[in-house]
């Protein structure tokens, strides 16, 4: 069992930058996959970036390869996403999420209640 809890969301201009953090418990962390994925207003929830059970592999989706940064802390049980040049069509409800060792854009077991993260222009 992996408890998530998310922090670091709010508001923001265009432009910005916020870092989010994922901290999860348990002594298995280092064995699990970690996402981040966002849900905006009346949208399904899509993926954003996941990293590899020890951080050697990445992967993100299109429209933020460049701007965002997801890496781990095995030592603190700990994910970032860490987010720059923000846009308002970043606005959504960022969910943290874990799946059993190898990194994929789906099929997560474990998931965070989410943090509010706010663009304006």
């Amino acid at each position: 069992q992996v408890q998530l809890v998310e922090s670091g969301g709010g508001l923001v201009q265009a432009g910005g930058s916020l870092r989010l953090s994922c901290a999860a418990s348990g002594r298995t962390f280092s064995t699990y996959a970690m996402g981040w994925f966002r849900q905006a207003p009346g949208k399904e929830r899509d993926f954003v970036a996941a990293i590899g059970w020890n951080g050697g592999v990445t992967d993100y989706t299109d429209s933020v390869k460049g701007r965002f940064t997801i890496s781990r802390d095995n030592a603190k049980n700990t994910v970032y996403l860490q987010m720059n040049t923000l846009k308002p069509e970043d606005t959504a409800v960022y969910y943290c999420a874990a799946r059993p060792w190898s990194i994929a854009r789906a099929n997560y077991v474990y998931w965070g209640q989410g943090t509010q993260v706010t663009v304006s222009s």
